[in-house]
C-alpha cells in the first residue's frame, strides 16, 4: 500500500504559523495542559483507559524492568505501566513542560516518585545511551513527531536487542458508516468542545487532521520495518478508531 504525499511528508501543524511542527506541538500542549486529562477522558468516554491496558498487556511476557514512555504527557500511560507491570524504573519523556508538570503532581499524589520520572525531552534526540531500556511505549504521540522515521529510529537506538516497542495511536476506521460518524465527531463536535473547555480550538482541530494524515495500519508497519523493528504487527481497536502496533528492536 503506497504512502500518500501527505503521509510521506506528514507536515500537519496545530497552528498556521511558520514555526516548525515540533515547536507548535510543544506550545499546543502547554496551552491545553490544565484541561488535558479532563477532556481526554471525557471525549473518549474513558475508552482510552481500556486501550492502554491492552497495549501494556503486550509487555507482560517479557517483564521489562526499565521502560521508556515517549510523549508521556501527564503520565497516564506511565502510571498504568507501574500498576500493571511493577517495573523498577519508568522514564517518561515529553516536549511539553506544561504537561509534565501536571504529571509530576499526579505521580507525587500516588506515591510513585521512586519508580516514575518525567522529564522534558525530544523523541528525535534522546539523551540516553544505546541499548538502555527493556521496553518502550508511546500512547497517542507518534503522529505528533516532526520526523516520524527519525523519532522511531531514535527509540530503537535506546532499546536493548529484542526489546519490545508498543504504540497506541488513533487511526482511520475502514468501515464506511463508522468512518463517517468518526469524522463528523472529530471535525465538528470535538473542536467545539475543545474550544469550550480549553479555549484552544486549534488544538482540537489539529487532532482530526493529524489522524487523517497519519500512516496507519500496513503503512505504519512499513515504516517500522524501514527503521529496523522486527516482527512488527498491528491490531485495530473498535473498528479501527485506534490501533496498537508493536515490534522488536
Amino acid at each position: 500500500m503506497p504512502l500518500s504525499k501527505n503521509q510521506e511528508n506528514f507536515h500537519v501543524k496545530p497552528y498556521n504559523e511558520t514555526d516548525g511542527k515540533k515547536s507548535q506541538v510543544e506550545a499546543m500542549f502547554d496551552n491545553i495542559a490544565p484541561k488535558y486529562d479532563f477532556l481526554n477522558h471525557l471525549l473518549s468516554l474513558n475508552i482510552d483507559k481500556r486501550w492502554r491496558k491492552k497495549a501494556i498487556n503486550l509487555l507482560k511476557p517479557s517483564n521489562p524492568q526499565h521502560i521508556l514512555d515517549i510523549a508521556t504527557g501527564t503520565g497516564d500511560l506511565a502510571i498504568a505501566l507501574e500498576k500493571q507491570l511493577k517495573p523498577r524504573q519508568i522514564i517518561g519523556v515529553d516536549l511539553s513542560e506544561g504537561m509534565i508538570s501536571f504529571g509530576r503532581i499526579k505521580i507525587f499524589k500516588l506515591g510513585l516518585r521512586k519508580t516514575i520520572t518525567l522529564e522534558k525531552g525530544d523523541s528525535e534526540s534522546l539523551r540516553f545511551a544505546d541499548a538502555t531500556f527493556d521496553a518502550a511505549t508511546c500512547a497517542f504521540g507518534v503522529r505528533n513527531f516532526e520526523n516520524l522515521h527519525k523519532g522511531l529510529s531514535e527509540i530503537k537506538r535506546v532499546l536493548k536487542p529484542n526489546a519490545k516497542f508498543v504504540i497506541l495511536e488513533f487511526s482511520m476506521p475502514t468501515n464506511f458508516i463508522v468512518k463517517n460518524i468518526y469524522l463528523t465527531y472529530f471535525q465538528y463536535i470535538l473542536p467545539f468542545l475543545g474550544k469550550l473547555f480549553s479555549r484552544d480550538k486549534s488544538a482540537y482541530s489539529y487532532l482530526p487532521e493529524s489522524v487523517k494524515n497519519f500512516p496507519y495500519g500496513e503503512n505504519m508497519l512499513k515504516i517500522m520495518t524501514e527503521v529496523g523493528f522486527r516482527n512488527s504487527e498491528f491490531k485495530p481497536l473498535m473498528f479501527g478508531i485506534a490501533t496498537i502496533y508493536n515490534g522488536l528492536a
